[in-house]
């Protein structure tokens, strides 16, 4: 121990003490770690190795012992710079206490301490904030270690200093050295005890502005949170973008809890912890984390390749429109859900669909009981109501909770249902996922026009066949439908295909209005169609369009068309001739001007209209993502007419008839007249006629415009 030095001279006895803003004593505390130190400490997540502390009495400007103590650190590995600076070594850290005792110490000394000098409560003081929030904290929570309420509140003496002197460079560029030098005071420079120097400097200085009397000096101090908050974010709330950062490569099974212990010792802001799904609804590893200010974003950044558990986390900057996409919510249902405080949320999935309140309750039991009952359940659920197998569960405390957690896997009726920790923001991404999008995630307009029109409808009277066998055909889905089928419009049957051109067991229906597309839907939902039961779901146009203009279709969502991949996309396209065609309302601003049908089925003169362009760029196309039905669905078959040049090679005995030129492509060379005869079977082909098929070259790539009346749907 180093012999406490005298005292400096106090205040005049007989006059009136100077009234002193600081409610008790100040604990003047300095500390290092085996790795950098200043402004850098605490960044390389190295251990503290030292603690040197002295009290200071305000009112009656006295000081205490100086106190001095060596920290073992497991790592006792020193850097080349701490070494050089404090003279240590690891043989001397190796014979020191533990942190944890060096913490029992240092609060009975300062007890103490305190107590000899006749002051009240005290608060620590430090030159900056990494020594609590960057090594003190972060330490103790690696360690398991409860730090006393003591070491939850301080004074920047950089703050303190800078507020009296503003002059002055920035707080965050102040150093034990400069504010010294700035109130012209003397400092013993043959001091060369690693850390005595600088605690002695941090008292004369703060001798020094207490002098000064100031309202405001040590008034307010630093606080560290020592709970994480959760809480609902909104669409409409605006983010600073300086205080939000990006976490990545966090285990997927981490809460937001996790997070905000890997930043211990920093204010995370309230519900500011908002781990991010992927595309299936699981968490990536990644979370965007937003604090109270960006000086604390700033001490974040420098946790970049900390560790939580064995696995190190990279931490970059984010923008606060990130965070409020994946963390702002509008749903008042999810508000309501989450208005209740100091709830731990569970995510259960893999839920029954028939699943209700009642039956989740009884499947986590009256051990677990959930917050509020059935209303501490939501329900996650698609556009159109149907459930998605997912549901949140609050609980009142996190003992509630890890009884529910130990029902992982267990089984509701015939399922398994697999429980996790959950979030607000989590809650808030998973129902944005269902409840603001479409059915089905929409595309941006393709390259080509589209070459087949649909008939126009409003509102959501279509319906999706999902599940369909490989095999099925028109007449399967017309006999499958049943009554239904005689609500389908005119050719409203489209057969999807996938990349390969095979069928995708997707089909879309197209009926007169909604309330049929819906009553179509109830009765036939989950309907055995050979010995496979086929979903059956309520659609609108648009989203049947957006599929059958190539986006393949999955239980996951739709990828674009491969057309639109960058080793498929032709280089250059000729400009496409306006033409005057009808288009229905709703898809008018989905598809560019084109050579779409008349509505009225008669012969027409055919108009010139765009085409594909030649040999050269078609080679890049892939033709299944304009053409993704059979050829039994006929509304699926593109029909543009030929330039007037190619009109002049055609037969004229094909030309006077009330159809169209259909050009064929990818017909087997062995393929014969028969071959192609059937595949027009269900056309009113007549069988003889066969000058109606006529072989094109390749310069002129059109065929005519009027089709002939089909024979199925």
């Amino acid at each position: 121990m180093t012999p406490p030095p005298p005292p400096p001279p106090g205040p005049d006895p007989g006059a009136d003490p100077d009234p002193c803003p600081c409610p008790g004593s100040l604990v003047v505390l300095f500390g290092a770690t085996a790795g950098a130190l200043g402004r850098d400490l605490g960044s390389d997540e190295t251990d503290l190795i030292l603690l040197v502390w002295q009290v200071v009495e305000p009112r009656s400007r006295q000081v205490g012992t100086l106190h001095k103590s060596l920290v073992r650190a497991e790592v006792a590995a020193l850097s080349t710079q701490c070494r050089e600076a404090s003279g240590l070594s690891a043989d001397s850290l190796a014979r020191a206490e533990p942190l944890d005792k060096v913490l029992q110490q240092f609060s009975q000394l300062v007890n103490g301490d305190v107590a000899l000098l006749g002051g009240g409560p005290y608060v620590l003081c430090t030159d900056g904030q990494q020594l609590l929030r960057q090594v003190l904290h972060p330490e103790a929570s690696r360690k398991n270690l409860v730090l006393p309420d003591t070491f939850f509140s301080f004074y920047d003496l950089r703050r303190e200093f800078h507020m009296q002197h503003p002059s002055t460079c920035p707080a965050r560029d102040l150093t034990v050295a400069t504010m010294a030098q700035d109130l012209g005071l003397e400092t013993d420079a043959t001091e060369d005890d690693f850390g005595v120097w600088e605690v002695k400097t941090m008292v004369a200085v703060i001798l020094h502005l207490l002098k000064e009397s100031s309202s405001q000096l040590f008034s307010k101090p630093e606080v560290i949170k020592q709970k994480y908050e959760t809480g609902p974010c909104s669409k409409a709330d605006v983010v600073d973008s300086e205080t939000v950062v990006r976490a990545r490569g966090l285990p997927w099974q981490s809460s937001d809890q996790d997070v905000a212990r890997f930043f211990k010792g920093l204010n995370v802001a309230r519900g500011g912890v908002a781990l991010c799904l992927n595309a299936q609804g699981r968490r990536n590893g990644e979370a965007l984390i937003r604090f109270v200010d960006s000086e604390q974003r700033d001490l974040a950044l420098q946790r970049h390749k900390h560790h939580m558990g064995v696995r190190y986390i990279e931490v970059y900057k984010a923008t606060g429109e990130e965070f409020v996409k994946i963390a702002g919510g509008t749903s008042l249902e999810v508000a309501r859900f989450l208005s209740r405080e100091d709830q731990v949320i569970l995510r259960l999935r893999g839920l029954p669909f028939s699943a209700g309140p009642m039956d989740v309750l009884g499947f986590l039991g009256p051990e677990c009981p959930v917050t509020g009952g059935a209303e501490g359940l939501l329900f996650v659920r698609h556009p159109d109501g149907r459930p998605t197998g997912d549901a949140f569960a609050l609980f009142a405390c996190e003992e509630l909770a890890q009884a529910a957690l130990r029902r992982h896997k267990g089984m509701l009726g015939k399922r398994y249902i697999e429980i996790f920790r959950s979030t607000a923001a989590e809650v808030q991404q998973v129902l944005n996922r269902y409840a603001s999008g479409p059915l089905l995630p929409t595309l941006t307009a393709p390259l080509l026009p589209i070459p087949f029109p649909l008939a126009p409808g409003t509102g959501r009277d279509c319906v999706r066949l999902r599940g369909l066998p490989y095999t099925a055909t028109i007449e399967d889905i017309l006999s499958f439908l049943g009554e239904a089928a005689a609500d389908i419009r005119p050719h409203g049957v489209h057969m999807v295909l996938n990349q390969q051109g095979r069928p995708s067991g997707d089909a879309f229906i197209q009926m007169t209005s909604a309330e049929r597309a819906l009553t179509a839907a109830q009765r036939c939902h989950k309907k055995v169609m050979k010995e496979r039961y086929v979903e059956v779901v309520p659609c609108s146009t648009e989203e049947m369009s957006r599929v059958l203009m190539g986006g393949t279709l999955g239980r996951s969502g739709m990828s674009p068309p491969p057309c639109k991949l960058p080793c498929l996309s032709p280089p250059t396209y000729a400009t496409f001739q306006a033409t005057p065609t009808l288009i229905p309302t709703e898809t008018a601003a989905l598809y560019p001007s084109s050579a779409l049908l008349p509505a009225a089925r008669v012969p027409a003169a055919p108009t010139p209209v765009a085409y594909y362009p030649g040999p050269a760029t078609q080679l890049y196309l892939n033709y299944t993502a304009y053409y993704p039905s059979p050829p039994v669905s006929p509304t699926t078959v593109g029909y543009l007419t030929t330039p007037t040049a190619a009109l002049a090679s055609a037969p004229t005995s094909v030309l006077s008839q009330p159809g169209a030129l259909v050009r064929m492509q990818g017909v087997p060379y062995t393929a014969g007249m028969k071959d192609l005869l059937s595949v027009f079977q269900a056309y009113q082909l007549p069988a003889d006629d066969y000058t109606s098929l006529m072989p094109v070259g390749d310069p002129p790539r059109t065929v005519l415009q009027a089709p002939k009346e089909w024979v199925c749907l």
